[in-house]
């Protein structure tokens, strides 16, 4: 997927530019319950229905068992992708959890389809790097996508990612992972 000439080159922003905004866990719940309104005000984000679909609910459900059980992990998990003054959250994204014993974390990412094929995804990718770099204990950042999804194949090209083997997710079904060294350049503002 990269040649070594992608694994050194500097990260460069997207012309599109995405802030990446934590979603508490009280905003969480309100989207679990489907209560966008609740969950806009609570995160002070302007929310679309796509917040609320069942996949959503079950990573909501998924990052709130995962924060009650160890709630030093909310700082890695959910985060909205914002643009705009306005708060408009067109995805989520975050990392699967802190870094593991060597230093490996995960990222995961979505937006909404009214957002799509606009380079929200390729930002938001930037932004996961950028703060994985600045993680002193972070090493190596993971991409796990299944092989059908030609967009996420499509975002993580150019930027360095090495196929390093496959796996069996009981959610998404066989994956290939993808992984990039944390520290290979941080873009310019």
């Amino acid at each position: 997927m990269a040649d070594e000439s992608d694994r050194r080159r500097p990260l460069t922003r997207s012309p599109k530019r995405v802030r990446l905004v934590e979603l508490s866990g009280e905003a969480m719940s309100a989207l679990l319950d489907g209560d966008l309104s609740r969950a806009g005000r609570t995160a002070g984000l302007s929310l679309t229905e796509y917040f609320v679909t069942d996949s959503a609910r079950w990573l909501w459900r998924y990052r709130l068992a995962q924060m009650a059980a160890d709630p030093e992990r909310a700082r890695w998990m959910v985060r909205q992708a914002v643009v705009g003054d306005g708060g408009l959250a067109v995805g989520h994204a975050g990392f699967h959890g802190p870094p593991d014993e060597a230093g490996m974390v995960e990222v995961g990412y979505s937006v909404a389809p009214e957002f799509r094929r606009r380079g929200y995804a390729r930002a938001t990718l930037v932004e996961l790097l950028c703060r994985a770099a600045a993680e002193p204990t972070v090493t190596t950042v993971r991409a796990a996508i299944s092989p059908g999804n030609a967009a996420s194949l499509a975002t993580v090209s150019g930027f360095g990612f090495v196929e390093v083997g496959e796996q069996w997710d009981d959610e998404d079904g066989r994956e290939l992972v993808f992984e990039v060294p944390a520290r290979r350049g941080v873009p310019a503002e």
